[in-house]
């Protein structure tokens, strides 16, 4: 991993999505059943608030839609929250895990009211609780990941995840021997939509007859009903099994039956085992190690960060033990070329040349590549 000092800037303004409200945009990953997540008119903040003052030390807490258990979106999150806590011995870390959307205001009010200096939210049902604690106590921050709606002191991060994910689409193009990879997704909205389409371009990049079929769940987390899904693209002839699940259920169905899969969120192949290619996993230190220093130093910003690759917040793990050498110089060719900003992984898509806020709130359909319609 990047170390989270490294000379970079803290925050990556999105000069889009900093003005406007994404009114489209419903339950990203780690969310709670995909609902609308419209709350009406949407702050406009021009994300010029700072802190003021330092302070010689800082308590951070960090509040989680589900248990953070082995692996998935809470466990990512709360990886980035030990390794900053590790790392700071200046930093006091607090979180509290399996808390429900409607649950979160009275969470974030007694953060508030303690010793919290800085609270992250990390769920997009948690972005209105969060907007009117934030307003109740304008001299606590907040942060909330996935959302739109900003304060003076309320600020939101997400990471472009569509990147390792057209990485990993690639390893999927070039091991299939079907030409068909299948995809257990979570709830057809911008996110996912946008996850599908990069995994399909990186595919068709390296395999002009890749072809994605998608199954839809409707959940993040449903192990049983992602472990259907997964046999039920087998059984339509899927050779590879790739993912927007918590679960490791896809996995372990694709390993079970002899077939590659790529993962999600985190580290997957202890469940893979020789079937296994790779995973988009999150570097979630990345965001917060910076933000807790600004804090400290009294330079935080409210702004809007959509990091890429080149922060390391969104990633590819290790490789699984079979995957061919070639597979893993091609992906790492790419790589380089998505750090360093020589290609754009929408060029010569639908979506090229289209605004970081058509990325981030409307994309809502398909490329060729996908045997798949947006359901309604």
């Amino acid at each position: 991993m990047v170390d989270t000092d490294r000379a970079i800037s803290r925050r990556t303004l999105l000069g889009a999505l900093g003005a406007s409200g994404v009114t489209a945009l419903a339950g990203c990953s780690g969310g709670d059943g995909g609902s609308s997540g419209e709350s009406g008119d949407t702050d406009t903040t021009d994300g010029t608030a700072t802190s003021g003052s330092g302070t010689d030390s800082v308590t951070a807490a960090w509040v989680y839609i589900s248990e953070v258990g082995d692996l998935g979106w809470s466990w990512a999150h709360d990886q980035g929250r030990k390794t900053v806590d590790e790392k700071y011995d200046w930093l006091e870390t607090e979180y509290t895990e399996a808390v429900a959307p409607e649950d979160s205001e009275r969470v974030f009010e007694q953060y508030a009211q303690g010793d919290a200096d800085i609270v992250f939210g990390t769920t997009f049902g948690y972005q209105d609780p969060m907007y009117t604690v934030a307003e109740q106590y304008p001299d606590t921050y907040f942060e909330h990941a996935t959302g739109y709606r900003t304060r003076e002191n309320m600020g939101r991060y997400m990471g472009r995840i569509y990147q390792p994910r057209y990485l990993a689409g690639q390893a999927t193009g070039m091991v299939t021997e079907n030409d068909t990879i299948g995809y257990v997704a979570a709830f057809p909205i911008p996110e996912v939509i946008r996850s599908i389409n990069a995994m399909a371009l990186g595919a068709r990049s390296v395999n002009p007859d890749a072809t994605f079929k998608i199954r839809w769940v409707n959940a993040w987390f449903d192990p049983q009903t992602s472990r259907q899904a997964a046999n039920s693209l087998i059984d339509e002839g899927c050779d590879v099994i790739s993912q927007e699940q918590d679960s490791p259920a896809p996995v372990r169905a694709a390993n079970e039956a002899d077939v590659w899969a790529s993962g999600y969120n985190a580290p997957m192949g202890e469940f893979g085992g020789d079937n296994y290619l790779v995973s988009p996993v999150w570097n979630w230190e990345e965001v917060y190690g910076p933000t807790v220093s600004a804090v400290r130093d009294g330079t935080w910003e409210s702004d809007a960060f959509w990091g890429g690759m080149e922060t390391n917040l969104p990633a590819l793990d290790e490789w699984g033990p079979e995957v061919p050498q070639e597979v893993k110089d091609t992906v790492a060719e790419t790589e380089e070329k998505i750090v360093s900003g020589e290609l754009d992984v929408w060029a010569g898509s639908p979506f090229e040349g289209e605004s970081d806020e058509f990325l981030f709130q409307e994309m809502n359909s398909f490329v060729d590549a996908v045997d798949a319609e947006v359901p309604e």
